[in-house]
């Protein structure tokens, strides 16, 4: 995963542990594609004081998640979903039975209903 989608999600994920300026600065140089002059312009700081709040803050964002490991299993549960219905697919479309079919395709939805 590419490391500036890794810290905007990780930033979803653990963003209210983070200090407002932390999640915020992260949250606009990541999502809101803003430069470092550009937020600190809207913040009245220096250029390096917004890259030092946003390295603390991903710092910090990798600690959790190597603590809590919120976004390694739900990947892996997203993964683990896919899995199933493809199975369920695969079963689906063996099957002539149009009953099984059609609980079959309920299940699926449910499936897909968690993700």
């Amino acid at each position: 995963m590419e490391e500036k989608v890794k810290i905007s999600i990780l930033n979803e994920y653990y963003g209210n542990l983070l200090t407002r300026k932390q999640c915020e600065f992260i949250n606009d140089y990541y999502n809101n594609d803003l430069s470092l002059s550009e937020i600190a312009e809207n913040n009245n700081i220096t250029r390096q004081a917004v890259r030092d709040i946003i390295k603390k803050g991903e710092k910090k964002l990798f600690e959790y998640e190597e603590k809590l490991m919120f976004m390694k299993k739900t990947t892996n549960q997203e993964k683990r979903i896919e899995k199933a219905i493809k199975e369920l697919t695969k079963i689906q479309k063996e099957t002539t039975n149009k009953q099984i079919a059609s609980k079959l395709e309920n299940i699926k939805k449910e499936i897909n209903n968690l993700v």
